[in-house]
């Protein structure tokens, strides 16, 4: 596997192209839920296209770092509160954004390796991540500080990734990308401006007057639950990440394994996927067969059927809520089918109404969120169609990239499913897991079972 370091400039900071306003912006309370008070990382790699003669659209910068660097001082004119602070109001338990135009920290790097060294095509584990971002220091820490810090590393091929620690209070997934793609369209030179305009707008996910968790007052958390000792010290040296691929003939042996369900075959692939992980964890685990095995989903807010008024195009905020599985774990793993596990999931994303998006907010704005008993609480967030392909300099095109294991712990305990592309060109889900060791290799071989045995 390669090796090397990145040679890092210090960090600067870039603020604003031209003057922003000064102003004071108030986050909605699914951005200041405690559970997002923490960096989020990311990393992304592009190829640079072979120059055409005569072809003068998208003339090739000299170098690829200060073209980014260019295009983000530009973009922070429309994303402004980004290059702002967080500030904590009295008592601490609300924050607000200071647009003070201070700006985010940039970091120029060298690496001397290559695109084709990270493997074709690339995918997860990444070799050296870390050497492809900045330092953020505390990773917890979110006040006072650049809510970005972006790395761009030069490769010997021509080639460059950046690497992001994003404050998750800014931006969800979709967000992020949204920032990062209104940097490539500036890049580009099409336009001088994102091809979308951001949308603040955070208050339409904002606790109604007065709150009302109407249908969700079993998801009150209980002070019993802090009781529940965790499956393992969350900061025990002896946890390990892994990703796990399912491409068509996993998927195809997934699906075998529910087709004893009622109208499994117009089962999802997420479906499938979180039905099977979350079931083979619970193992790995060893739950006791009379405990309640949770699963905890984020689902996407962005849509009309989902919120009225529908968040707008442009919304780069925190625009998800939970849904919320239980069921006895002696449930979840007495049958060798997925059919039981598929159908809870499926339900519980049916339950994803209107009236349940807004009691879902009263209830993260009443108590933080849903029960979450660390470690034994399956964390899943889908995050295969937040529009990284649209990530194109017109000069550099992306080859790969997504949420690596590294940095907060938090981060690393949510299981992310990603798209990518395995050696056959296939088109797959790659989905990532944190565990202590010994439960990693029951989990392995208890997810391997399902997806490559065809179910009879």
């Amino acid at each position: 596997m390669v090796s090397f370091k990145a040679n890092r400039s210090d960090p600067e900071l870039v603020v604003p192209a031209l003057p922003t306003p000064r102003e004071t912006k108030t986050l909605s309370d699914v951005d200041t839920q405690p559970a997002l008070r923490f960096y989020a990382t990311g990393v992304e790699f592009f190829s640079r296209r072979p120059t055409i003669d005569g072809d003068d659209d998208h003339d090739q910068p000299e170098d690829p770092a200060k073209a980014v660097k260019a295009a983000l001082a530009k973009v922070l004119v429309y994303f402004y509160p980004v290059a702002g602070r967080l500030r904590e109001l009295a008592g601490g338990d609300e924050i607000v954004v200071e647009c003070t135009g201070e700006g985010v920290v940039f970091v120029e790097a060298d690496a001397d390796v290559r695109l084709v060294e990270f493997g074709e095509p690339i995918t997860p584990p990444y070799p050296c991540v870390d050497e492809f971002l900045c330092d953020a220091g505390d990773t917890n820490v979110i006040i006072g500080k650049p809510l970005l810090f972006m790395q761009v590393t030069r490769l010997k091929c021509g080639g460059f990734v950046i690497g992001t620690y994003s404050c998750h209070n800014m931006f969800d997934a979709f967000g992020h990308t949204q920032f990062l793609k209104a940097i490539t369209d500036i890049a580009r030179g099409d336009h001088d401006h994102p091809a979308v305009i951001p949308v603040w707008q955070r208050e339409l996910l904002a606790a109604r007057n007065p709150p009302n968790v109407t249908g969700l007052q079993h998801l009150v958390p209980s002070k019993t639950l802090t009781l529940l000792p965790t499956p393992w010290p969350l900061t025990d040296h002896d946890m390990v990440g892994k990703y796990f691929f399912f491409g068509p003939r996993e998927i195809a042996s997934l699906r075998s394994h529910a087709r004893l369900h009622q109208g499994s075959s117009s089962s999802t692939v997420f479906e499938l996927i979180t039905a099977a992980m979350w079931k083979c964890r619970t193992v790995a685990l060893g739950h006791a067969p009379d405990r309640k095995a949770s699963l905890l989903i984020t689902m996407n807010a962005r849509g009309r059927w989902k919120c009225d008024p529908p968040l707008p195009q442009g919304f780069y905020g925190n625009g998800f809520v939970y849904l919320v599985v239980e069921t006895m774990a002696s449930e979840l793993c007495s049958s060798p089918s997925l059919d039981h596990a598929v159908e809870l999931v499926q339900k519980a994303k049916l339950d994803m109404t209107e009236e349940f998006t807004k009691s879902m907010v009263d209830l993260i704005a009443l108590h933080g969120g849903p029960p979450y008993v660390p470690g034994w609480t399956f964390v899943v967030s889908d995050i295969t169609r937040i529009g990284v392909d649209a990530l194109d300099f017109g000069w550099a095109q992306r080859v790969g990239g997504g949420v690596p294991m590294v940095g907060d712990v938090k981060s690393k305990q949510v299981s992310y499913q990603m798209r990518c592309t395995n050696g056959s060109g296939e088109d797959c889900v790659v989905a990532s897991m944190f565990l202590p060791e010994p439960a990693m290799h029951t989990f392995a071989k208890e997810i391997f079972a399902l997806s490559s045995e065809i179910y009879k």
